[in-house]
């Protein structure tokens, strides 16, 4: 399952980001000897206060009990623990008004002139393959792009891992691996070139380490998981491999100064906006996953609406499956909705392209309706002109002041 990267329509095809006509960079930089950053920092404990979880109104899920007395969490309990530790990140930032940065001591030769050459080589990744979004980023500050691209390369390395070329040959033990690496670039030690973009963004911007690990989690479970029981398993799944892309993304974009909203409302308004995009390739991709023996829909939900994984198989598009389909776009729907508000709070240079994403990926659940629900054998997609025209309408929501 493709991941929803980076609040944009994810591309279909490959790319193998560190190889081809940058395979020097790897080279280059063991020669630059890239500076090593002290980043404990952003690895700190921060204290926070327990709020009561926001439970969708589309998904009441009560507390339940273990047999032990234990009170179990929901997924959106355990996921809104993450959204206050990334929130209090960004209220010790506010707070100070400037960006948590270590200096370095000693300049190392050619440091600085390969950690350009690395956020360039992110800024086309973004371009080549995210085109809308990277129009978007050019807004931003210097600084604030070239951070953004650099997470979307990682998350979009992350996510090939899974469903690239290699995918056949992933095990848990490179998952990993490739956990390790990140381990490291938080610590200042990257690996290659374009984990030293990364790491010097996360030393640049208050950026916590948790959302990077759940995406790799998320990458975990494809490897085991192809059934989803209920809509609170698909929740953690939809959490771990696109709403965390939100709460990486929210140090970087920047709240807007004027914003009167809480930190924490903005955060779960990203962590929307992922899940309603997931949800959206999920209701997009129904029948390229069931060719792969997938079935990323909530098994009880399929229940009782009369369907099996039998009727997935089959690829018909019923009265049955009508009716299942509305209930489930309108859920994503819902998502969307809740995430419009966190936009409008975001710094003014960062709206435009998370509002183009946002109308560029609702009206893919548009497109399925218009097939008539046939998500099996049509693959739903906003054509050229429509996007084209969704444009200028972003940017006109993207004027709008908190």
């Amino acid at each position: 399952m493709s991941v929803a990267l980076m609040w944009v329509v994810s591309p279909t095809s490959e790319v193998s980001i560190a190889r081809g006509k940058n395979s020097s960079f790897n080279s280059n930089f063991n020669k630059a000897q890239m500076n090593r950053r002290n980043l404990s920092c952003m690895n700190a404990c921060l204290g926070y206060s327990r709020l009561p979880p926001i439970i969708s109104s589309m998904n009441m899920i009560a507390a339940t009990y273990t047999p032990a007395g234990e009170i179990a969490l929901s997924s959106e309990q355990k996921v809104y623990d993450v959204v206050l530790k990334q929130a209090a990140l960004v209220k010790r930032q506010l707070k100070s008004r400037e960006y948590v940065e270590v200096k370095p001591d000693i300049i190392h030769p050619g440091t600085l002139s390969v950690l350009n050459e690395a956020y360039d080589r992110c800024g086309e990744v973004c371009a080549e393959y995210a085109k809308t979004f990277y129009l978007g980023t050019l807004l931003m500050t210097p600084e604030r792009r070239r951070a953004i691209w650099a997470i979307y390369v990682w998350c979009r390395r992350t996510d090939e891992l899974v469903d690239g070329p290699n995918a056949p040959h992933i095990t848990p033990t490179a998952l990993d691996r490739w956990q390790a690496r990140l381990e490291d670039s938080f610590r200042g030690r990257p690996f290659d070139m374009l984990d030293a973009a990364l790491s010097d963004t996360v030393c640049t911007f208050p950026v916590d380490i948790q959302p990077f690990r759940d995406m790799i989690e998320g990458m975990r479970m494809d490897l085991w998981k192809s059934r989803y029981e209920n809509f609170d398993e698909l929740y953690l799944y939809c959490y771990y491999v696109a709403g965390t892309v939100g709460l990486m993304s929210v140090p970087i974009m920047g709240i807007a100064p004027e914003s009167q909203a809480t930190t924490e409302s903005v955060y779960n308004a990203a962590l929307a906006l992922g899940l309603a995009n997931q949800l959206t390739n999920i209701l997009r991709d129904v029948g390229e996953d069931a060719r792969r023996g997938r079935i990323y829909l909530p098994q009880d939900e399929l229940a009782q609406a009369g369907l099996s994984d039998d009727d997935i198989f089959a690829g018909k598009v019923t009265d049955k499956w009508r009716i299942f389909m509305k209930k489930q776009i309108q859920r994503a729907r819902k998502f969307f909705d809740d995430a419009e508000e966190g936009v409008s709070q975001l710094s003014s240079a960062s709206r435009w392209p998370v509002w183009a994403s946002l109308l560029l990926y609702r009206q893919i659940l548009d497109e399925i309706e218009e097939n008539d629900y046939n998500n099996f054998t049509r693959r739903a997609y906003v054509n050229k002109p429509k996007k084209i025209l969704a444009l200028p309408i972003a940017y006109a929501k993207s004027l709008v002041k908190a």
